[in-house]
């Protein structure tokens, strides 16, 4: 995707994102706001061009589904050739997956289908929204089938087979439970259950390594910051290695044994150190989500 904002300072860069409901829209967005993009979910189409001509800092991403409607989503390929006029350098990603899988995220989230209120069953639902929605299909400059993807490999996805972070290395801090098994993804790994346990501490268990209590208490324990601390030295001497050679995305990986207070909190921990060197940090915690 080229630059090629004006000196009007007008956003000159935009994804839409699109898709099924339930193929991972919301991830992607998400993603993508953590990268630095102003996200609008679910804005009309008519109104993209104005929202890039009103001068909205940095670059956009725009949200359109089944829930615009028809008229709406009718007037896309207008308002697509507008942004070309305007000299927006645009992507059409539409989002999808199979229904089996679909039924399946719905069922766990007991989330309700946008349509679900015409009175359609689930499964006849994901059929009208399909009809509904193969004109975007045509217009996207690339669809993506995300069945087989969880939310960490979708936002991994977003970042590099798309090409939305170029010129520096993405870094993702992920915090998991060795329990459940080591991220196949992780590039770098690092062990923190030798370090002292908030579990044991019954006001703490409830909560995670995100909260304030958790993490006065961690800051308090010389062993934690002292690991905390060599963590963010080896980083700090070997990611320019990684800069250097044009790699696009690495993943930091910090496990213990629940996966919700020491990895948690150090990989926030890292994260915020991180964020001081490096223009794109991202944070994933395997066992919150």
């Amino acid at each position: 995707m080229v630059d090629t904002a004006g000196t009007s300072g007008a956003a000159r860069q935009l994804i839409i994102v699109s898709g099924l409901s339930g193929s991972g829209k919301s991830v992607a967005l998400r993603t993508l706001e953590d990268l630095g993009y102003y996200c609008v979910d679910n804005l009309p189409a008519a109104l993209i061009p104005a929202l890039v001509e009103a001068g909205t800092p940095g670059q956009l991403a725009v949200g359109v589904d089944v829930r615009n409607h028809a008229e709406q989503r009718d007037k896309l390929p207008q308002v697509l050739g507008e942004l070309a006029r305007l000299g927006v350098a645009y992507r059409l990603v539409f989002l999808d997956a199979r229904d089996d899988v679909l039924i399946k995220r719905y069922a766990e989230t007991r989330r309700r289908h946008p349509l679900s209120e015409q009175g359609l069953s689930l499964a006849e639902a994901l059929a009208e929204e399909r009809r509904q929605l193969r004109p975007l299909v045509a217009l996207a400059d690339r669809v993506v089938d995300t069945s087989d993807l969880n939310v960490h490999q979708l936002r991994r996805m977003v970042i590099t087979e798309m090409d939305l972070a170029p010129g520096s290395v993405t870094l993702l801090c992920e915090s998991f439970a060795y329990r459940n098994g080591v991220p196949p993804e992780a590039d770098f790994l690092f062990d923190a259950r030798q370090l002292p346990n908030p579990h044991w501490e019954s006001s703490l268990r409830p909560l995670s390594g995100k909260d304030q209590p958790v993490r006065e208490w961690l800051d308090a324990q010389p062993e934690v910051v002292a690991y905390a601390d060599d963590i963010h030295g080896f980083l700090q001497r070997w990611l320019r290695g990684f800069d250097a050679s044009g790699r696009g995305y690495l993943t930091i990986c910090i496990g213990c044994t629940g996966g919700r207070h020491r990895s948690v909190y150090l990989a926030e921990r890292l994260a915020e150190r991180l964020r001081r060197e490096h223009p794109q940090v991202l944070t994933y915690h395997r066992e919150l989500a």
